[in-house]
C-alpha cells in the first residue's frame, strides 16, 4: 500500500487547484472536508477517503482511488478519484 499523501498535495496533483498554496489556502479556510471533517492541509489522505469541496457554485464530492506521485496529465489525474453520483448530477 502506498504511503499517505498530504491533502493539499493530493488536491494539487489531481489538478483541482492550480497551485499547492491555493489548495492549502482552501483547506485552511474550511472549504475542503475530508471524510466529513474539517482538517488541516497536512492531513494524510489515503485511498478510500471521501473529499468534499465547493467548485464555483457547485458542490463536488469524490472518493480517493489512488495517490499520484506527481502532478501529471489530466487523464492520469482523473483516474485518481471517482466523483459521486450526487456530485455529477
Amino acid at each position: 500500500m502506498a504511503d499517505p499523501a498530504r491533502l493539499d498535495v493530493w488536491l494539487f496533483n489531481v489538478r483541482f487547484y492550480k497551485s499547492r498554496s491555493l489548495a492549502a489556502a482552501a483547506v485552511q479556510g474550511g472549504l475542503v472536508h475530508l471524510n466529513g471533517a474539517r482538517v488541516k492541509p497536512a492531513h494524510a489522505v489515503k485511498p478510500g477517503d471521501a473529499i468534499a469541496f465547493r467548485r464555483g457554485n457547485l458542490d463536488f464530492d469524490c472518493e480517493v482511488l489512488s495517490l499520484p506521485p506527481r502532478r501529471g496529465p489530466a487523464p492520469q489525474a482523473q483516474a485518481c478519484y471517482r466523483e459521486s453520483a450526487a456530485s455529477t448530477a
